[in-house]
């Protein structure tokens, strides 16, 4: 039987700060592309939904990768509008995270799951946030603009959630992305909450990374940052 086609367990609201999932989606199908390199867990957007959204409000994802937030808020009853600088589907408008085509003030929530520095090749856009390194200055500039952009159309008194990890590569110095992007939303956004978001991927399973990690002693990425904060 094909992947897609094996139910995975609903999701049910999460109580701690502590947020592990049974896998990538839920249902019978999928939210998203299981294929799509960095790919949020469906799991994820639906608890945000579940508790900072009411049905008919609209949702954007300005980094919407394979559709994931697009599906979860059709799920739930959101009207939702996903963004990318290299759509990947027909119902993801091409746009740069930095300059949306919306109104000030006209979203309900805002999504986002940002690039953590070079590890993906997401597009041949040279525009493309993932294509600067997190040691340098110019990957924190664009993603200073990026939260100034989801301020800008967010109304007042609703949320956002930002999914991020930090990043480290063999031999280059430990960037912690997360510490660094929530200092820049607190400049704009009250936080209401710190989640960590256990990582499940395959790359994590192979027993010569983890024999790697050891010798080299370094540690391999194994949670995310969810960062909740409120527009006031």
């Amino acid at each position: 039987m094909a992947d897609s086609m094996i139910r995975k367990p609903d999701p049910e609201i999460l109580t701690t700060t502590l947020w592990e999932y049974p896998s990538q989606h839920y249902g019978a199908g999928m939210q998203g592309d299981q294929a799509y390199l960095g790919a949020t867990p469906s799991y994820v957007i639906w608890n945000l939904l579940k508790r900072y959204t009411r049905e008919r409000d609209w949702v954007v994802d300005p980094m919407c990768g394979s559709g994931t937030t697009i599906d979860v808020a059709r799920d739930l009853g959101r009207r939702a509008v996903g963004f990318d600088i290299a759509p990947h589907r027909a119902d993801i408008v091409r746009a740069d995270a930095r300059d949306l085509p919306l109104c000030d003030a006209s979203m309900d929530f805002l999504f986002v799951d940002p690039p953590y520095s070079t590890h993906i090749d997401y597009s041949d856009d040279p525009r493309c946030i993932g294509k600067l390194d997190a040691q340098d200055a110019a990957y924190y500039e664009a993603m200073k603009q990026v939260i100034a952009e989801a301020f800008r159309v967010l109304k007042p008194r609703r949320y956002i959630g930002l999914y991020v990890c930090d990043s480290f590569k063999k031999g280059r110095p430990f960037s912690p992305i997360g510490f660094r992007l929530f200092a820049m939303l607190e400049q704009r956004f009250r936080p209401i909450d710190i989640v960590s978001v256990v990582r499940r991927n395959k790359s994590l399973q192979r027993r010569n990374w983890h024999a790697e990690a050891v010798k080299g002693n370094y540690f391999l990425r194994g949670f995310n940052y969810l960062f909740i904060l409120k527009k006031e």
